[in-house]
């Protein structure tokens, strides 16, 4: 059997490490979305036969990189810049460079919207994962709480999306759900992360289209 590289109290100090992090992070990144994320990893690393401890440290450290990205208003890919605060932690504490090679090729690989694309059955189920969260009842939630940030309205289907603007009172969870998540399912790299998304992406048509006919007093 594979001697493990990250015993539990080993996990613990990287957990420490990644909530300093996690903790500048606006409420739709925070460390609970990294426990979902993980937990998807996982279950699709299984399904996918990928490194479990590779997926886990990876999903751990995925998004620690948000608060640059954010401070330097995009300038900074938190994709990119993540890797690379990981590897330093990672080598920290003495892990084998192809592990950390490994782990930070799937999180440098993990962005949607980024040109660095997962080649790796780690780094695919890294993204999935990751891209799972945003879809189903996560995903409204989400959406909604981002829309809280940024002072958006709860609904808008009368108006024109394509001629609205992110972080404006338009930017409701309809206009998420419109011009991104609803193309998320087209994009994931396995199997069971593609079956998950289309039960997720089902579940959000759904509750978008009762949400219209409440708006409408229809219902």
């Amino acid at each position: 059997m594979k001697q493990s590289l990250i015993p539990p109290e080993l996990w613990e100090k990287l957990e420490e490490e990644a909530r300093r992090y996690y903790e500048e992070n606006g409420g739709s990144h925070r460390f609970d979305h990294v426990k979902r994320v993980l937990a998807l990893a996982e279950r699709l690393a299984r399904a996918e036969g990928a490194d479990p401890e590779v997926v886990r440290v990876a999903a751990l450290f995925h998004d620690i990189g948000r608060a640059e990205e954010k401070r330097t208003r995009g300038r900074v890919c938190h994709a990119a810049y993540g890797a690379e605060l990981t590897r330093k932690i990672l080598e920290k504490y003495g892990l084998p460079e192809e592990f950390i090679a490994r782990v930070t090729e799937a999180i440098a690989s993990h962005r949607f919207r980024g040109e660095r694309r997962p080649q790796t059955p780690e780094a695919k189920v890294l993204f999935d994962a990751d891209k799972l969260d945003a879809l189903g009842a996560v995903g409204i939630g989400r959406a909604f709480l981002f829309a809280g940030e940024v002072g958006a309205r709860l609904h808008n289907p009368e108006v024109d999306l394509e001629k609205t603007e992110p972080y404006s009172s338009e930017d409701t969870a309809w206009r998420e759900f419109k011009l991104k998540l609803s193309r998320i399912k087209d994009h994931l790299l396995t199997k069971e992360g593609r079956r998950l998304a289309a039960e997720r992406y089902r579940f959000m048509e759904e509750f978008f289209e009762r949400l219209h006919r409440e708006v409408k007093g229809e219902l």
